[in-house]
């Protein structure tokens, strides 16, 4: 009996920033867990980054050390070629993400805070650049010692059409508005407690954002409000076990059905597993698993699979999900690759 094969981009660092990957690599999972390698789609410089369109396809790399942004085009069944230039981005670009609608794409500076917005004609193509502008909120800005640099780390569409991101160093979540040849405008933020360090969003079908934080290792629950703002409803610790000396938050990625959310958490090496209710409104640790590796860098989740980018060991592990507990179990498969920084289920 012939098994399914699903394809996983992987996006990887590289020599540029001492990393072992060569560009963005493919992966092949079946469904017995077990992953195989496919090849190097096409080289490229630490390509930490990948996103999707959503209806072409066009996969959008940062390129992390190198400062810029990339289109690549699908070429066959595991191959990429470079679609148009690269465009300058800001420093230490860690993170794209691509408007469902396929009209932009949303870069995230971790070096120098920039939120960039590139708009794309209809071959998803990239046409135009244009760099918002935030407000800085002193009361979060600044710690009693010294001021904080501005460390955007990631984007979330959300579906009214506005634009989430994380602020990892001023401890905000932003939404913004898309204007059409104007770029990102700022509607409103969130604050969160001062050195929490927002770094990636998962958005719950609830409609609330699960935000987890590198530095205390928490997950936070953002809702909507009837005036369409969001606040901070919850924040819970990630782990069981508490956050340990060196650890920092990774990816945060929820089950299909919503009923659980994973967190990586780099340092002790673990994901752990959280319950979340059906409204999203209470979020509960339940268990950490270890990783299967070094470096718990970014994970992904599918239907009855966790699959985990070890960057530190240079490998992807898969685990398969139970159906009841939502707990990881395995490693069931692995396959090596270098310093893996981030998983794309390809469609």
């Amino acid at each position: 009996m012939e098994t399914a094969e699903t394809l996983i981009w992987t996006g990887s660092y590289t020599a540029d920033r001492n990393g072992n990957g060569k560009g963005i690599a493919a992966l092949s999972a079946d469904d017995s867990g077990q992953l195989t390698s496919v090849g190097l789609a096409t080289e490229a410089n630490s390509p930490s980054f990948l996103a999707l369109h959503p209806m072409l396809p066009v996969i959008y790399a940062v390129a992390e050390e190198g400062k810029t942004v990339r289109a690549y085009r699908r070429t066959g069944a595991a191959e990429l070629e470079a679609f148009g230039e690269p465009w300058p981005a800001g420093e230490a670009t860690c993170h794209v993400a691509v408007d469902p609608q396929g009209r932009f794409i949303v870069a995230t500076c971790w070096g120098d805070g920039q939120v960039i917005l590139y708009e794309l004609d209809n071959d998803g193509a990239i046409t135009s650049r244009t760099s918002a502008e935030a407000a800085v909120d002193p009361h979060t800005a600044t710690s009693p010692d010294q001021a904080r640099p501005s460390r955007a780390h990631s984007s979330l569409m959300l579906p009214d059409g506005r634009v989430m991101t994380t602020d990892l160093g001023h401890d905000l979540v932003r939404v913004w508005k898309y204007a059409a040849g104007e770029g990102l405008v700022i509607d409103h933020q969130v604050i969160l407690p001062q050195g929490s360090g927002p770094r990636h969003m998962a958005r719950h079908h609830s409609g609330t954002v699960l935000v987890d934080t590198e530095y205390s290792v928490e997950v936070a629950a953002v809702r909507m409000q009837p005036d369409g703002t969001y606040e901070l409803t919850a924040m819970v610790p990630a782990s069981t076990n508490g956050a340990q000396e060196g650890d920092a938050g990774a990816e945060i990625a929820l089950s299909p059905d919503g009923r659980f959310a994973y967190v990586g958490v780099r340092g002790t090496n673990r994901i752990c597993v959280l319950q979340v209710s059906a409204d999203g409104a209470e979020i509960e640790p339940m268990a950490d698993v270890p990783c299967g590796g070094d470096w718990p860098r970014h994970h992904v989740v599918r239907e009855g699979w966790l699959y985990v980018a070890n960057e530190g060991s240079d490998d992807v592990v898969s685990f398969r999900l139970d159906p009841e507990t939502g707990l990881p179990e395995g490693p069931v498969g692995r396959v090596e690759t270098g310093s893996p920084s981030v998983l794309v289920l390809a469609v």
